[in-house]
């Protein structure tokens, strides 16, 4: 089965949201105007509610089927980076410092269609619920609305979602059953030390030295302390230390990213960053303090539901067109957290070519949007069919 017919039929319409929306991005939490748009265009498909303010901008919509049964959960995510947009096409960014760097324009997008087609069709038992969310880039919205209880109380049984894949073939689907993206945590290290004259070392406790020494030993937490052949990566990405050559300083800030699929090794990690912190701290006289923060856990697909979805997407592209045991990414996902709350999967959508995610030519490809929409579409029609 191909693209549905339906959607194809308003493919144009899909492309005139999308680039509306890439015109008008917001960040964070604050998706007002975005939430805007898409209830109205909800309330103009005739959906039967329209859930507003959960998360603060976020919505979930319900779609009543033929009768009882189930709910089907179906995620899409609202928010754009603050990045300034280089694309040059004629639907760039109006707003200075900010783009749909990530396609959420065009996630937004195929879940509208979605929703406009089974508005009109029906042809599923029990519910959908779709779920658009703000604050995936930064806050962890996903974890909000899961926490506020959408779970409970829209009675969603499983859950799924989607991302757009730059360098991909066109309309194609990857995904893995288990994880497929990692946790994403971070650290800061502060140094203290006593600064003086750069002629006079002895009488100062470098930092600058200490810096270089606690990066160097970083190293060996995947070198040294962690299995090769499983899945870490610790990445120092600033140091900021002095203001002169002729002088120490008396400080020092290093930062920087760590990505994890088992909670044991994400453990390991951060008592090995405070082993580090506190020896090097003492072997250079200089105070150490290590702040890790922990961010979104590992996305972990359901295998079933994997199967699943792989199944579905055979029906939309074709079985040549669908990997489902890609494997994983050490990119980061706060769909994660819905996927804690129920079983479910996430996949990527192939979307050809041109510059990749967060860079600041990219644009999302609006001739896959019916491809994804009528993706989500089948997916409700298979998991609850009408008898």
């Amino acid at each position: 089965m191909p693209v549905l017919n339906r959607i194809a039929s308003f493919a144009d319409d899909m492309t005139a949201w999308r680039r509306y929306l890439h015109q008008h991005p917001e960040l964070g939490f604050e998706c007002h105007e975005t939430a805007k748009f898409v209830a109205g265009k909800l309330r103009e498909f005739g959906v039967d509610e329209i859930h507003e303010g959960i998360g603060k901008t976020g919505i979930v919509a319900i779609i009543n089927g033929k009768g009882g049964g189930n709910t089907i959960g179906l995620r899409a995510d609202m928010d754009g980076l603050p990045m300034s947009e280089t694309s040059g096409v004629e639907w760039a960014s109006t707003v200075p410092g900010r783009m749909h760097a990530c396609g959420h324009d065009g996630h937004t997008t195929m879940l509208l269609g979605a929703a406009k087609y089974l508005s009109e069709t029906r042809n599923f038992t029990g519910r959908v619920a779709l779920i658009f969310q703000p604050a995936e880039e930064a806050g962890g919205g996903g974890d909000v609305m899961v926490q506020e209880g959408i779970m409970e109380r829209f009675g969603i049984g499983r859950v799924f979602a989607m991302h757009n894949s730059p360098g991909q073939p066109q309309g194609s689907f990857y995904t893995t059953p288990g994880p497929i993206m990692a946790a994403v945590d971070s650290f800061e290290i502060d140094i203290s030390g006593r600064g003086g004259h750069g002629a006079m070392p002895h009488l100062t406790a470098d930092p600058v030295v200490a810096a270089v020494a606690i990066v160097t030993a970083i190293q060996t937490i995947s070198s040294r302390n962690h299995y090769a052949l499983d899945d870490l990566v610790v990445s120092v990405t600033q140091i900021h230390t002095g203001s002169a050559d002729n002088i120490v300083p008396d400080d020092a800030w290093i930062c920087g990213t760590v990505r994890t699929f088992d909670p044991d090794v994400r453990e390991m990690v951060r008592r090995r960053l405070s082993e580090i912190c506190t020896g090097q701290g003492a072997a250079y006289n200089v105070t150490a303090t290590l702040n890790y923060h922990e961010g979104y856990p590992a996305t972990v697909n359901d295998p079933d539901q994997t199967a699943f979805a792989a199944q579905t997407a055979r029906e939309v592209v074709g079985e040549a067109n669908v990997a489902d045991n890609y494997g994983r990414e050490m990119g980061a996902e706060d769909f994660s957290y819905m996927l804690n709350a129920r079983p479910g999967c996430y996949l990527f959508l192939g979307q050809g070519g041109g510059p990749g995610v967060h860079n600041p030519g990219y644009d999302f490809n609006d001739d896959i949007a019916p491809i994804g929409a009528s993706f989500f579409a089948r997916l409700v029609e298979r998991a609850q069919p009408v008898d």
